[in-house]
């Protein structure tokens, strides 16, 4: 049984979501502030961690830097849905994933349920992936298509490394940038448009209806298993 942990500091909604997670077989902590947060997560060890931003104590930003402190746990942020530079905040702070309030129930399961299903996986990061026609291997950073190799300049490959590397998860336009082309990056979402855009040319089989290299409008991109 996978454990989550659930930070909101509204108790209908706190309820509602401890009421349907346990229905479907996730064992539930639930926390209303940040302090309490950060204890429950040291005492159960969460598989995921859904975190609303908006604590009474502690800022949102808070939590997830003092989880990033010792575990590389999963966490959601819920956020508003005019919210969306919190969510990239949170992101750029270490966070995985974010869900818009209001949400569909199906819709948060299905990311608890991929978030979980990467959290096990980081535990041994594999060197190499095989992903629908897909083999990419880190160790020796080849690709190959249907076992011909693709060959990628070395911007592309450092692109698809550092998404590859957080497969699942969304890495925020400002954490590529920076990662790609250096911390003096943040902005130029250009290059992001232009390299992606390159690597699902020579990857994707539907170029214009990628199924790996996924674009979240505003937010960045995720390459998906």
């Amino acid at each position: 049984m996978s454990r989550v942990l659930v930070v909101d500091d509204e108790p209908g909604l706190r309820r509602a979501l401890s009421i349907n997670l346990s229905a479907r077989g996730w064992d539930v902590t639930v926390a209303a502030d940040g302090a309490s947060a950060l204890e429950a997560a040291a005492a159960t060890h969460p598989d995921v961690v859904l975190l609303d931003l908006g604590l009474p104590d502690l800022d949102g930003l808070e939590v997830i830097a003092g989880i990033r402190g010792w575990s590389p746990v999963p966490i959601i942020v819920l956020t508003a849905r005019t919210a969306s530079a919190d969510a990239v905040e949170a992101l750029d702070a270490g966070a995985d994933d974010y869900v818009t309030k209001p949400f569909a129930m199906d819709v948060l399961l299905a990311r608890l349920r991929a978030a979980a299903r990467r959290g096990a996986v980081q535990e041994a990061a594999p060197e190499v992936l095989d992903v629908g026609d897909l083999h990419i291997d880190l160790a020796r950073r080849t690709v190959t298509r249907d076992g011909e190799p693709v060959k990628l300049t070395p911007t592309e490959w450092h692109l698809l490394q550092v998404l590859v590397t957080n497969a699942g998860r969304l890495v925020s336009q400002t954490q590529l940038l920076q990662e790609v082309w250096g911390p003096a990056y943040g902005r130029e979402t250009n290059y992001l448009r232009v390299y992606v855009g390159q690597l699902r040319r020579k990857l994707e089989k539907v170029p214009g209806s990628p199924v790996h290299l996924i674009t979240e409008p505003g937010m960045g991109y995720r390459f998906e298993l």
